[in-house]
């Protein structure tokens, strides 16, 4: 029997969609291409916003248990500048690696009632009606061993990340011509210096995200431009070492460091997404649009929009013909503004005198980079006081 909804990627967005459907009773289904646990360059981080988020569908315990707890956020920029800033007290984010994430809200969905299949790529849509106006019935499927299948639902919802292979054939989503970044993530240990805070070091065209992870390791994340990735691509683990060796405030750090695996490369990263989704298809976590890693606070983003997508469906299964369309409006009205400050960052980053004079500026104003830390955060979505503050130079 065909599910009510099937829901494609299982990670946090496609979990946490398939998670809430099938607490209300749904019939859903769940198609990944890979098996858990799997590693995925991910910043492995969860702002207040997203522990918050969780925590409302009973999963606070799972997370406090698996990660660390994260206090604030420590920033700095090259002008030798760093700007601290702490969440009020009993607010924390978390930090825990992204296979334990995924296992555990996959597992919370299968409780529910959610049917997983791993190992299953979707490598299209199944549609009806005309061309300009298509509807999705379900999705083309590959198993492991190449054997091609048509898996049909009332609405599908594409939560394969942000290459969506969904989205991305029906013309959905596309990658941003300026600035496309790359990604370099590995795991170190030994690094000397960590905190309870994650870090963001933005350099000139570049910068560096590094956190605490459970298990005495430290998540490593250099982002690069479209020109750099070129050659970093070549050779990843000799570029996040250069990269490690020649920054001032890491290099002594690291020192002594270790990296653990592999480099693992990620981009381009921005896509922009023209609509929320289609007659029988909507949208959800990257999929529906990837801005940058930089703020911290996607993984908020993408869980936030799937809770959208699970209602949208629930709408959709009741006989709504517009549920993509409320969908869209769901998230401007959530998200763009969120969306909109990403952006402007992305683009700051991206310009070398931009980044030195907001590096200047966090000396004589460090309140601007507190409201920033605390939005980027997500703290107002917590119950909170005002976020703690402090400047330093390098």
């Amino acid at each position: 029997m065909n599910p009510d909804v099937l829901v494609v990627g299982a990670g946090p967005a496609g979990a946490i969609a398939a998670l809430v459907l099938a607490r209300q009773g749904v019939n859903v289904h769940l198609v990944d291409r890979d098996s858990f646990p799997r590693d995925k360059l991910c910043g492995d981080s969860l702002n207040p916003g997203a522990v918050a988020l969780l925590g409302r569908h009973g999963l606070a315990q799972p997370v406090e248990a698996r990660g660390l707890p994260i206090e604030g956020m420590w920033l700095t920029g090259p002008a030798g500048v760093g700007v601290a800033g702490t969440y009020p007290p009993g607010v924390l984010g978390r930090s825990l690696t992204r296979s334990d994430l995924d296992v555990m809200l996959v597992s919370a969905a299968e409780r529910a009632g959610a049917v997983l299949e791993a190992c299953v790529r979707a490598t299209g849509s199944v549609t009806d009606g005309d061309s300009r106006r298509p509807r999705v019935t379900g999705v083309a499927t590959a198993s492991q061993s190449g054997r091609p299948l048509e898996r049909h639902a009332r609405v599908v919802i594409a939560a394969d990340g942000r290459r969506s292979t969904v989205a991305i054939a029906l013309g959905l989503t596309r990658s941003t011509r300026h600035p496309r970044r790359w990604a370099l993530g590995a795991y170190y240990e030994g690094v000397e210096g960590l905190t309870r805070r994650g870090e963001m070091h933005v350099r000139s065209g570049r910068y560096l995200g590094v956190a605490p992870v459970p298990h005495g390791l430290a998540n490593v994340c250099l982002v690069v431009p479209d020109a750099r990735a070129r050659v970093a691509m070549r050779a990843p683990a000799i570029a996040i070492e250069a990269a490690l060796a020649a920054d001032p405030a890491l290099r002594e750090r690291f020192r002594r460091a270790r990296r653990v695996g592999d480099v693992r490369v990620l981009g381009p990263l921005a896509v922009d997404a023209d609509a929320a989704g289609i007659p029988g298809l909507l949208l959800a976590g990257d999929a529906a649009g990837f801005v940058d890693p930089i703020t911290g606070d996607g993984m908020r983003i993408a869980m936030r929009g799937a809770e959208l997508a699970a209602a949208a469906a629930q709408r959709a299964l009741e006989g709504s013909i517009d549920a993509h369309r409320e969908l869209a409006l769901e998230r401007a009205r959530e998200l763009s503004t969120k969306l909109h400050v990403n952006r402007l960052l992305r683009a700051v980053v991206a310009r070398s005198g931009a980044v030195v004079a907001a590096s200047l500026i966090a000396r004589v104003a460090p309140s601007m980079f507190e409201q920033l830390i605390a939005y980027a955060g997500d703290v107002g979505l917590t119950s909170s006081g005002p976020l703690a503050v402090s400047a330093a130079t390098t």
